[in-house]
């Protein structure tokens, strides 16, 4: 009885150690970050909210055992730090010895830290661009994800068409009361110009490089939190990211939903993308990888509201 009491205040130990080895790793990684660092989040067992998948594969992992170990960096798009913290999380779970840090300034990060050797992966929720040199890596879309169009409920509007969002975002569409809201000048929304999310907002609008912001703001949760606290303000944020403070508007006659993307009826929409150097990808990044496209992975991508890619492709 001693002997196990022994051995499970070792295993508490041995977890209160990685926990504080992963708060050294992620104080050194954002010590040499820019200023215009919008998110960092380092993952380790120790958060207090997981999904019903994480908790599943942390309880799997009290009776598995694996030799694996080492360290792994997850940076770039900062509407993917959720869903790679979960995944993380349960990964650590399942390997002990393994630290997984996950943070990033926005999709344009990625493929520059994998390219640079500062992160084994680059989190994208876009397509590579041709700049971007998409042959030097490989690719793997873990789920798809629903471009919400929010705005605050006294806007007086709950439904739009493509074609208005895009006028409204190019400055031809200037007050509310012009598509049946209240009279008050539209304060458009968005982020910066490295953002994933602003890039595939752009693209699918038909918008690139003629949007016009009255606030660029650098993070998915700032964006929710200057709509939420403004009458006349519209933005753009993941599927994921809303909640009651602020109102996804109907969109070409389609409510957003985890259904509406899966089944293509909701046009606004663009990939979550995990990226290697090509042909480079080392014992741990491999078996991460191995455990995003499994089961278990799969529904923590679904849990966090994305329609998940079992493929790997």
């Amino acid at each position: 009885m001693l002997r196990r009491q022994n051995k499970k205040e070792g295993q508490e130990l041995t977890k209160k150690r990685k926990i504080f080895l992963a708060a050294i790793l992620a104080s050194v990684m954002l010590t040499g970050s820019t200023a215009c660092r919008e998110v960092a989040v380092e993952t380790t067992a120790a958060v207090g909210t997981t999904s019903s998948a994480v908790q599943e594969t942390t309880n799997k992992a009290d009776s598995q055992s694996s030799s694996l170990s080492g360290s792994l960096t997850l940076t770039g798009s900062t509407s993917m730090s959720d869903v790679a913290t979960a995944l993380a999380e349960a990964f650590m779970a399942q390997n002990s010895d393994v630290i997984v840090s996950v943070g990033g300034n926005g999709s344009g990060e990625g493929p520059t830290a994998v390219n640079d050797g500062t992160a084994q992966i680059g989190m994208l929720s876009r397509s590579l661009k041709d700049t971007e040199s998409p042959d030097s890596f490989d690719k793997y879309i873990i789920g798809y994800d629903g471009i919400a169009v929010i705005v605050n409920a006294q806007s007086g509007v709950d439904s739009l068409t493509s074609e208005q969002v895009a006028k409204i975002y190019t400055g031809e569409i200037t007050n509310w009361k012009d598509v049946g809201g209240a009279d008050a000048a539209i304060q458009c929304i968005g982020r910066e110009a490295a953002s994933g999310t602003r890039g595939a907002f752009e693209e699918l609008m038909g918008i690139e490089d003629i949007a016009v912001y009255a606030e660029e703001q650098n993070s998915t949760g700032n964006v929710k939190q200057a709509v939420a606290a403004n009458p006349a303000a519209v933005g753009y944020v993941s599927i994921s990211a809303v909640d009651d403070s602020v109102l996804a508007v109907v969109l070409d006659g389609v409510t957003l939903s985890e259904a509406a993307v899966k089944s293509g009826d909701y046009s606004l929409q663009r990939p979550f993308v995990m990226i290697t150097k090509a042909g480079t990808t080392d014992e741990v990044t491999a078996a991460f990888l191995d455990f995003v496209f499994s089961d278990a992975g799969m529904k923590i991508v679904e849990e966090d509201g994305l329609v998940p890619n079992p493929g790997k492709t």
